[in-house]
């Protein structure tokens, strides 16, 4: 079954290869940017980017761009440029987006949200405690929602080839991810509909995405 799936943070190192997997699989993927410089990446990847401002649109103008789709996908991130942007991406970003998907009738909404053990051996500060806080009550605020949400919190992401091979679960050990693993985990999920109102944490592992997804159902 086809699906058309909405991104926002499409983009970014996951949103792109989400994109380029969700096309492969003949889906119709549209892709949201604020830079007019990221709509070649996003068509490169197979989407249909289209201009769109988290911060600034209204909540209305970003619900009229969902209408029709089956499916929102949030992968989009301040990416350290500092406290006040992660509140409004990360956080205020968020709420906008489910707002949007409720008004819009859309059901399906996967966040990519962090894994709460995150760079927790590393030197601490502020920014990144103010990040993890944020993330979480993002989170928090998605699980509120009628929406069939699936939250999907990757250890560290690294930009290695990714082998398809997985750890996922409620609560797994900490651990590396390549951006391919999560992306491909993210394409799957999309298609498993009983798969919904789910936290995930996922890291690199020995199970093949498609067996770890239907032991998660």
């Amino acid at each position: 079954m086809f699906m058309k799936v909405f991104q926002i943070g499409a983009a970014g190192g996951v949103g792109r290869r989400l994109a380029a997997l969700l096309a492969a699989r003949r889906d119709e993927v549209t892709g949201m940017h604020r830079a007019p410089a990221q709509a070649g990446p996003i068509r490169a990847a197979g989407a249909t980017p289209v201009p769109g401002d988290l911060v600034r649109d209204p909540v209305e103008d970003l619900a009229a761009k969902l209408a029709g789709q089956d499916a929102v996908v949030f992968s989009a991130g301040a990416h350290g440029t500092g406290r006040e942007q992660t509140t409004l991406i990360d956080g205020k970003g968020l709420e906008k987006a489910v707002e949007a998907t409720e008004l819009a009738g859309v059901r399906r909404f996967v966040l990519v949200s962090v894994f709460p053990d995150a760079l927790r051996d590393g030197p601490r500060n502020d920014g990144f405690e103010h990040y993890i806080k944020v993330k979480k009550s993002a989170d928090v605020r998605l699980t509120r929602t009628g929406l069939d949400w699936l939250i999907v919190r990757p250890g560290t992401l690294v930009d290695t080839p990714g082998t398809g091979l997985v750890t996922a679960g409620p609560a797994v050990e900490y651990g590396d991810v390549p951006r391919d693993d999560v992306a491909a985990f993210i394409a799957a999920a999309l298609h498993e509909p009983l798969l919904n109102r789910a936290i995930v944490e996922l890291t690199t592992g020995d199970t093949p995405v498609g067996e770890a997804i239907a032991a998660l159902v």
